[in-house]
């Protein structure tokens, strides 16, 4: 049977995704679609790839190994179009960006706009997602996050380091009085975050010095801590970049370095040498450096 990539590329998503609407949403196709080409796939191959089970679609033994022969055939398609896109000399064309909702909410809209106005021509898309992306997939181009352990097969600049404080409103803080160690809260309330961020040395942070009856709140998004707290529900940990503006806002307490974490402009090394992926780097790194001190809390 002749087929094409395209084949490949549905039969790995359905794969991957254990489900034919899982699949679906990967590809950007009707759920119709997806089953259509997979019946047609398997006719033309004379075999069944998946066992449709209760819990999704499985793998068949000739499913198992026409999978490693597809992710070693994606991985070649994968590394043509990177080598080919670090060729282009266009300042022209997308620019994929992955970063984290406070990030781009709060310190990175003014960048990017500030991108868009002097390259026209270029187009910013972004994907705002917790995980980092894989970039040798091609899942984005750049990649800007907070880590002390960037990926060893990623190329990139260190931007800065994001350093953190305790924060409460202005008209919270003024019926309490000031906070000189978080082991002795001393009548305040604190907003924690919960096992899902447990991860985080924000997080740990205050767990290890805040007794566990002092939290009035614990969510596992930074932001909606922010937002706790400017509502006056307790204290909480945000990063300073962050906190600095909302007016309601005070910091009672700066973080030392335990909690800093250092901010990372990433991209794949075939990528480096693209002109538009040149040109959103070189003019981030400089507009990310005459605002360190936002960052660092200064």
């Amino acid at each position: 049977m002749n087929f094409d990539w395209g084949d490949l590329r549905l039969f790995l998503a359905i794969a991957r995704a254990g489900s034919l609407a899982g699949a679906s949403r990967t590809l950007g196709v009707n759920h119709s679609t997806v089953f259509r080409r997979l019946k047609a796939l398997e006719a033309g191959l004379e075999v069944r790839l998946f066992d449709r089970l209760p819990q999704g679609y499985v793998p068949t033994a000739a499913g198992e190994m026409l999978f490693k022969h597809a992710q070693r055939v994606e991985e070649e398609a994968q590394a043509i179009e990177r080598e080919l896109g670090g060729r282009d000399v266009r300042l022209s064309g997308r620019v994929v960006v992955t970063t984290t909702d406070t990030l781009a909410n709060a310190f990175l809209a003014p960048v990017f706009q500030g991108f868009v106005e002097r390259y026209p021509g270029i187009e910013l898309e972004l994907l705002i997602v917790g995980a980092f992306l894989d970039l040798a997939r091609r899942e984005a181009d750049v990649a800007i996050r907070p880590t002390q352990t960037p990926p060893e097969n990623l190329i990139g600049r260190r931007l800065g380091t994001i350093r953190w404080g305790v924060y409460g409103a202005r008209d919270y803080l003024r019926e309490r009085p000031a906070l000189e160690d978080p082991a002795r809260p001393a009548g305040h309330r604190f907003v924690g975050g919960n096992e899902m961020i447990r991860h985080l040395a924000s997080s740990r942070w205050l767990d290890e010095r805040v007794p566990p009856e002092a939290f009035a709140l614990r969510t596992n998004s930074v932001v909606a801590a922010l937002g706790a707290a400017r509502a006056g529900a307790g204290l909480a940990v945000v990063p300073h970049y962050m906190a600095r503006q909302e007016r309601e806002l005070e910091c009672v307490l700066a973080i030392g370095p335990e909690v800093a974490t250092d901010l990372w402009l990433l991209v794949h090394p075939d990528l480096r040498h693209s002109a538009r992926i040149r040109a959103f780097m070189a003019f981030t790194v400089e507009a990310v450096r005459q605002r360190q001190a936002e960052l660092e809390g200064r």
